[in-house]
């Protein structure tokens, strides 16, 4: 019976040992694009902008059947602005010990989208144009933007890909993206 329970219990630990192992990232299977999207000079980046995926010929990029993100199956894919998240409770805490809080944790006052990890990063470019006409009044040239896959927020990683990826450009910043004015 004693050689019983020892059987069990080792068993046991060798299943437990591959369970932690099995856990997942909460991002497994999402990376995301993030841009700075900003004037010379200035740090802070332009609202208003409508920011597109593009093929190598300038048309959008439409998700048929989430061949790019898991989000917005079958329309042109098209970036958010992060957001900050307010404090849901009304607290006496001074605000100088409130934490800023974003939608998209890993980026500021950037645009960005989610995408899948397996996301053709060269073979896809970002069509930036100031459209809104009221926020910034149509100042901007359009410009279009060729990806890498160092562009991608990739934020489930092994320690392989880490190795891989500490050799090159710096992973998960977003992409800077300087916009020129039209002059007039």
């Amino acid at each position: 019976m004693r050689y019983l329970i020892i059987f069990l219990l080792a068993t046991f630990s060798i299943q437990a040992q591959d369970m932690s192992q099995a856990q997942h990232c909460g991002y497994d299977f999402t990376s995301y694009l993030v841009l700075d999207v900003h004037e010379e000079g200035a740090k802070q980046n332009i609202k208003g902008l409508k920011l597109t995926l593009v093929d190598l010929e300038g048309n959008e990029l439409i998700n048929i059947n989430n061949k790019y993100s898991w989000k917005e199956e079958n329309k042109p894919l098209i970036f958010s602005f992060n957001y900050k998240i307010e404090d849901e409770v009304k607290s006496e805490i001074p605000s100088e010990n409130k934490k800023e809080r974003w939608f998209f944790p890993y980026a500021k006052d950037n645009y960005f989208m989610s995408i899948i990890n397996s996301f053709p990063a060269d073979e896809v470019k970002v069509k930036i144009e100031d459209i809104d006409g009221k926020e910034n009044g149509g100042f901007f040239e359009t410009q279009i933007v060729d990806l890498g896959f160092f562009d991608m927020f990739v934020l489930c990683t092994n320690q392989a890909q880490e190795y891989v990826t500490q050799f090159g450009r710096k992973a998960n910043k977003p992409l800077e993206v300087i916009l020129k004015k039209i002059h007039k």
